[in-house]
């Protein structure tokens, strides 16, 4: 049987995205919980969820491993969200890896998520299953089966 992640958290505005993303990672089988977030506000307020993590019955907050987080979102966009996540407890954002997920091709956006160190990998949208894989393999080695592959 293989290990899964407990929870993924989506951060993103557009809703189609949303949904080919959430299909790609239900087929793949390796998380439990996959959440959504329409801004970065909303990925922080779900964050600071304190003491609620796995503590409901219905685990109304599980903690996420794994954030795929857009850019450009109103309210909060992703570079706001990262500044405002550097701030929080340690306890509501130890051991979640970070990917950046965008349409950008600006080269600029690339370089700036790879020189801030809580931002594991910058991917170009939209996610493919080989894409999501890659990242799984990186971030958490071991964690993919060979039924996945």
């Amino acid at each position: 049987m293989n290990k899964k992640l407990n929870c993924v958290l989506l951060v993103d505005d557009d809703f189609a995205t949303n949904f080919i993303n959430r299909k790609i990672i239900q087929k793949t089988d390796l998380t439990e919980h996959i959440h959504v977030a329409l801004n970065g506000k909303e990925a922080i307020d779900y964050l600071c969820q304190q003491g609620k993590f796995e503590s409901t019955v219905d685990n109304e907050y599980p903690r996420p491993q794994l954030i795929l987080l857009d850019i450009n979102m109103p309210v909060m966009d992703g570079w706001e969200f990262i500044e405002a996540y550097k701030n929080l407890n340690l306890e509501n954002k130890e051991n979640i890896i970070v990917v950046m997920l965008s349409s950008s091709f600006n080269p600029a956006d690339r370089a700036k998520a790879e020189s801030i160190q809580e931002i594991s990998a910058f991917k170009q949208k939209p996610m493919n299953k080989e894409a999501l894989l890659e990242i799984f393999d990186k971030a958490f080695p071991g964690l993919i089966g060979e039924n996945i592959l």
